[in-house]
């Protein structure tokens, strides 16, 4: 069963779990588990994806109830009218606040991409950061004998693949868990002193107008037991409260 953020007659919301497929893919024909399918199922209704989240990300996944719904929403998201807003963990001390603006250029898969045009002029690409905590923790990760990191909130202004990913990277603070971009000796310390075996990032809030009513809808997804566990760790609890969970249980076995 999903955590169901947000229903009514038009939309649903969901908070995508890291690790889940939105759809069906034949890149991955071995996968069985798909959040549109798992939805569809849940609710009893067909739905109809607007955007989407890479599959190691995790958060807010909004998705519509029937096809003119979902070309309404299309349009809001073309239109950048929908503010999203992202958390992440990365490596470093990151404590300034700016707006990246940073072309990318496009990534090509090398399978499902082969016959797409190559060697592309760079696409605008612009992110807001904001530094939330740092923290450094007492434990060797590669030749240093402590490790860094830090709690970052990231807004995005444009929606180019992997655009979170890059930019941290390009700032040289990866985001942790990110074995494409990142740092792979950050990756193995994080998961082998702090239990993270996923990609630290995390859609936080999507804000939009409902597309029927008109009315402003505020979308909110919590945090799940790795980042909750982080967080405790990292002494960051309440810093997130908006979307911390109360009830979490640390591995210790005691609430937080």
């Amino acid at each position: 069963m999903l955590e169901i953020i947000y229903q009514d007659e038009w939309l649903v919301a969901v908070n995508k779990p890291s690790g889940w497929l939105v759809h069906r893919s034949w890149l991955d024909r071995h996968e069985t588990v798909f959040v549109m399918q798992t939805v569809r199922d849940q609710i009893g209704k067909h739905v109809f994806t607007v955007h989407r989240l890479d599959r190691p990300t995790s958060g807010v996944l909004l998705m519509a109830l029937s096809s003119e719904v979902a070309h309404l929403l299309s349009q809001q998201f073309e239109n950048h009218q929908i503010q999203k807003r992202y958390h992440a963990v990365s490596r470093g001390w990151l404590e300034d606040e700016a707006v990246l603006d940073y072309p990318l250029v496009e990534e090509l898969d090398k399978i499902a991409d082969k016959k797409a045009t190559q060697n592309k002029d760079p696409q605008p690409a612009v992110t807001h950061y904001r530094g939330l905590a740092t923290v450094e923790m007492q434990v060797p990760v590669g030749r240093y004998p402590t490790a860094r990191y830090s709690l970052v909130e990231l807004e995005p202004k444009t929606g180019r693949k992997h655009q979170l990913r890059r930019h941290l990277s390009h700032l040289r603070h990866p985001i942790i868990g990110d074995s494409k971009h990142g740092d792979l000796r950050q990756n193995r310390g994080a998961a082998e002193h702090f239990g993270c075996e996923r990609l630290m990032l995390h859609a936080s809030q999507l804000s939009l107008t409902h597309p029927i009513t008109g009315e402003p809808l505020c979308l909110r997804a919590n945090l799940d037991d790795t980042w909750m566990q982080m967080m405790s760790q990292f002494g960051w609890r309440g810093l997130l409260s908006d979307i911390e969970r109360v009830e979490f249980v640390a591995s210790n076995g005691q609430d937080e």
